[in-house]
């Protein structure tokens, strides 16, 4: 715990004016950022007695170890910065809302030739309009199906259109006339998307238009006694009147408007929106938020409203936002909000009349999100906090250790031997946090050695990465043993495999974390500098001596360690002859199972995904610099690898894509390589030929070759 006069600002080194700060942890992990009107005002109210702090503020600053800021010109810029920065560091101290679902929207691909009508969840995409969201998506299906008797747009995949135009012949949406069947040609794309965009404009509200020129429409139809016409748009029009009584009238006036209303107590606060678009409630959603800090019922309503329209513009920020207390002071708000929309947004309190009553509906929506809420949550932070407490008692840690890592190692037969890294905090499992290891210190099966192996290279790299940030006392550093490999210290950055992204060098593990490399001067540190308070392994003494072992070495002696023996479930500890043996309806040794679980799971997916890929792997993977693409268009052009591996190589440059180079480098390879033996029908034990009598080999058969014994025996060996 450190104590915040040993980082506070000299007097009168914080400017006063408006700006951002940032509080760092002694691993320089941003933990908290705010912004200020003032920041020699607003940080002074941090460094007072700890005992006049609110206690999770108070949990704040001790926990954090320096605090720096940035001068802005405004407090719109302030406001605007404060929100990147939240997005960016993801600081632990911030107000962040939890939604529990992914609320699905309709959606328009209107950046498409043949626009789409279709159900989308997730982050929006540039070019497609979306409304709602809604509760649920049949609610989505029900509505569109009603519109697509008027509105005929597309609504089908893009493998179906691909093939209703190949076979010239529509789906059966085409067919009942709930399809305008572009894929054949019966609409031109002109007109297409501008029945797409009639589509949109209805969802968008504007439908008393459309009504009547659908009734004046009937009406002529009728006069001119074309009575099977004006039968068609008299069920239009009833098809359009249910579909919007579906969401019923709440303002009369035709409103365009988010409410926004707040529930909350000391601890949690949950929040409702509305979103009313054209007088009728068009959508619906919810948060709820840990209260970190002190905060005000305005201050949530903003980091409501950075979190509604941080990412949105235009039409998506609507003219009114009603809430059920402003931000203080609200000016800078309301001005980003307009510049958001591009045109003036309206944010306020509603007094009285159709909209105060809507907002009370809203704000019992609220507190009965936050009950529910709390009925859930309420026995599962009380059982996580029990767990801590037992796992910190039987080990004898000083504190609950809130920062978990464990290992496990996974392999067949002593074959591609993997290890995984799982991470929970807090009792709940990290995900972003999950490393991979390929183990390549040795050859075959040794669950100790690559256990003393991970370990090493998981805590060299923290010692590596607190060196880079200057947090060594005087005369500390890696010692000459403890140096990192040339391939250790390469750089951070790339695609992994299996979905993983941040690929590293070959003793670095793997990690499933998205997007650019984490710089730690930027407060995010890198993979492994972020040390655990407690190591668990999956496996006895052997395993937890080895993990131990190799902590010792690397002179780090504040970590803990423990094992978790699947046979009788007990806890092994270092340099103990008994193992820890807790109750079976202990909530630490539940989570300590959950814990090892993890791991197991996240390591036998890795190997046997690279098994997998191992098993499908054939002579052109080893050609430096050919990616999948060029490798099927290889095979396309000449059917087999036999046949490639007998190409010369100006036959190989006729296929589109390959230069005289990568010919030459594909002939060299091939010319190296061991043709495999003949492939085999496991089913007749007949061998396969190819089109010219020639036995195929095992590199030109599709699909993997049969491991022996039968599935469940393959997982038996498994580890």
């Amino acid at each position: 715990m450190a104590d915040p006069s040993s980082y506070r600002p000299r007097p009168g080194e914080i400017p006063d004016s408006p700006g951002v700060y940032r509080f760092r942890d002694e691993h320089r992990r941003v933990i908290y950022v705010g912004k200020a009107k003032s920041l020699r005002q607003r940080l002074a109210n941090y460094f007072q007695d700890l005992a006049n702090l609110h206690p999770r503020t108070r949990t704040m600053v001790t926990t954090a170890a320096s605090v720096e800021w940035t001068v802005v010109s405004t407090e719109v810029e302030a406001l605007q910065l404060e929100y990147s920065w939240i997005k960016e560091y993801d600081p632990r101290f911030n107000v962040k809302y939890r939604d529990d679902k992914s609320y699905p929207y309709l959606a328009v691909t209107m950046n498409e030739e043949f626009p789409r009508v279709q159900v989308m969840r997730g982050h929006k995409k540039k070019g497609v309009r979306y409304f709602g969201p809604y509760g649920h998506a049949w609610a989505i299906r029900d509505t569109v199906d009603l519109l697509l008797r008027v509105f005929p747009v597309r609504t089908c995949s893009a493998g179906v259109f691909k093939n209703a135009a190949r076979t010239g012949r529509p789906c059966l949406l085409g067919y009942i006339g709930k399809c305008s069947a572009p894929c054949v040609g019966r609409i031109t794309p002109d007109d297409h998307w501008d029945l797409a965009d009639e589509f949109c404009d209805f969802m968008a509200g504007r439908t008393g238009t459309y009504l009547r020129r659908l009734e004046r429409q009937m009406a002529d139809a009728a006069e001119e006694m074309e009575y099977e016409r004006a039968a068609r748009l008299r069920d239009d029009i009833g098809a359009l009147r249910k579909a919007m009584e579906k969401s019923a009238v709440v303002l009369a006036d035709a409103t365009d408007a988010d409410l926004i209303a707040v529930a909350e107590d000391e601890l949690e606060a949950a929040v409702q929106i509305f979103h009313v678009r054209g007088g009728r409630v068009r959508g619906q959603r919810g948060w709820v938020t840990d209260k970190v800090e002190e905060i005000t019922t305005g201050a949530l309503v903003e980091h409501a409203l950075q979190q509604l329209y941080g990412e949105e513009s235009g039409d998506a920020v609507p003219k009114e936002v009603l809430v059920p207390a402003l931000p203080d002071p609200v000016e800078p708000v309301q001005q980003w909000l307009t510049e958001r929309r591009g045109s003036g947004v309206s944010l306020r309190i509603p007094q009285r009349g159709d909209k105060k009553a809507l907002m009370e509906t809203v704000q019992r929506n609220a507190q009965q999100a936050l009950v529910l809420h709390k009925t859930k949550r309420a026995s599962d932070l009380t059982t996580r906090s029990r767990a801590l407490e037992e796992i910190a008692e039987a080990l004898d840690l000083d504190s609950a250790p809130l920062r978990v890592e464990c290992y496990d190692i996974s392999h067949l037969q002593g074959d591609d031997v993997v290890a995984s890294m799982v991470v929970f905090e807090d009792g709940l499992a990290r995900k972003s946090e999950y490393r991979r290891f390929q183990i390549k210190g040795f050859e075959g099966q040794d669950d100790v050695r690559s256990m003393h192996e991970v370990i090493t290279r998981r805590f060299r790299r923290y010692l590596a990465e607190k060196e880079k940030t200057g947090e060594w006392a005087d005369g500390e550093g890696l010692t000459d043993g403890e140096q990192r490999t040339e391939d250790e210290q390469r750089t951070d950055g790339g695609a992994g495999t299996d979905g993983g992204a941040g690929a590293a060098g070959p003793d670095d593990g793997e990690a499933l974390t998205h997007g650019p490399a984490l710089k730690d001067e930027d407060g995010r540190p890198k993979r492994f500098a972020y040390p655990p308070q407690l190591v668990v392994v999956d496996g006895g003494q052997p395993q937890v001596a080895a993990a131990q072992r190799a902590l010792d070495e690397l002179g780090i002696d504040d970590v803990a360690v423990c094992g978790l023996a699947k046979r009788l479930e007990e806890v092994w500890l270092p340099r103990e002859d008994d193992p820890v043996v807790l109750p079976r309806t202990s909530e630490g040794l539940y989570l300590l199972q959950r814990v090892r679980d993890e791991a197991h799971r996240f390591a036998i997916t890795y190997q046997r995904a690279k098994r997998a890929k191992r098993f499908r792997a054939g002579p052109l993977d080893e050609v430096p610099g050919l990616g999948e693409t060029r490798k099927q268009a290889l095979i396309k052009h000449f059917g087999s690898v036999k046949r490639l591996r007998s190409a010369t190589i100006d036959q190989i440059c006729e296929v589109p894509g390959i230069g005289r180079k990568t010919a030459e480098t594909v002939a060299a390879a091939l010319a190296g390589a061991t043709p495999a033996g003949p492939a085999v029908n496991t089913a007749t034990g007949e061998i396969m030929e190819d089109e010219d009598g020639a036995p195929e080999t095992t590199a030109d058969a599709p699909g993997e070759p049969v491991s022996a014994g039968t599935p469940d025996e393959r997982r038996g060996q498994e580890r």
